[in-house]
């Protein structure tokens, strides 16, 4: 049986698509993809909260446990965990775990490296079979100064593998892959840097989406509305209402309870 952190090991990187509800990450599946991701950006505005404040736990949860009984392999993007306690993060990942998560995204946001550290550590020792992806925001939030640092430290702390958002040249790329020694490192892609395939040369072995289909997907809803009000015919593919309705455990023959639940 092929494992999450097998698919960080394959002879092509792990592209993860990330996914907001139980309709867009069905859908992903469907498609072949063997993984799916959750991104906090879509959990929080989807619930008018912020992104990146440490607001969504319980919105977190019950999207795992919409997901975690799903045919596919699930990581969670918990931001920093929801908190500074390391034991509380670890607890958020036994939850995530029981509910059927096979990974975990944890951010540092630019805070101390030695507490991020601690909550990789707590979460190792609680759920040694969660893939814990540690990322740093040294380039999303800042210059890219101190990345290496940061990696070492969390890598010492038990992470399986490291993700450096708003990293896109690939000279810098490359020499981290060489540094990192075999860990697996993860890239958020971006539509101006490095394609997919061109990152699989560079040594990458996941490849994120973030919330970038998420922004697709409300920006392709609003543009049809506007487009229909003025009397235009709505551009671009949509799945017709059997095909969304198909994607429901009910219609599978599966049970809903667990869901509804929430």
């Amino acid at each position: 049986m092929t494992t999450f952190a097998d698919l960080h090991h394959a002879d092509e990187p792990l592209l993860l698509p990330n996914a907001w509800d139980h309709a867009s990450a069905s859908a992903l599946a469907a498609r072949g993809f063997r993984a799916v991701g959750t991104t906090s950006l879509a959990v929080a505005a989807a619930a008018g909260l912020p992104d990146g404040a440490a607001a969504t736990r319980e919105e977190t949860l019950r999207l795992a446990l919409t997901l975690g009984p799903e045919p596919f392999l699930l990581s969670v993007d918990a931001e920093g965990g929801f908190g500074d306690d390391p034991d509380d993060v670890a607890e958020l990942a036994r939850e995530l775990h029981a509910l059927g998560a096979a990974g975990i995204n944890l951010e540092d946001g630019l805070g101390p490296a030695d507490r991020h550290a601690a909550k990789i550590a707590a979460v190792r020792a609680a759920v040694p079979g969660l893939f814990v992806n540690a990322r740093t925001d040294t380039y999303w939030l800042g210059d890219g100064e101190d990345t290496t640092r940061r990696l070492d430290a969390y890598l010492r702390a038990g992470a399986h593998g490291v993700f450096v958002p708003g990293l896109t040249g690939p000279r810098e790329i490359a020499a981290l892959v060489r540094g990192l020694d075999g860990v697996p490192l993860n890239i958020l892609y971006s539509p101006t840097g490095p394609s997919v395939p061109h990152l699989a040369d560079l040594g990458v072995r996941r490849v994120s989406l973030g919330s970038l289909l998420y922004r697709h997907a409300l920006g392709a809803a609003v543009e049809a509305a506007a487009g229909i009000r003025a009397g235009r015919r709505p551009e671009g593919t949509a799945p017709s209402y059997e095909e969304i309705r198909s994607l429901s455990r009910r219609d599978r023959g599966g049970s809903d309870d667990t869901v509804s639940s929430g």
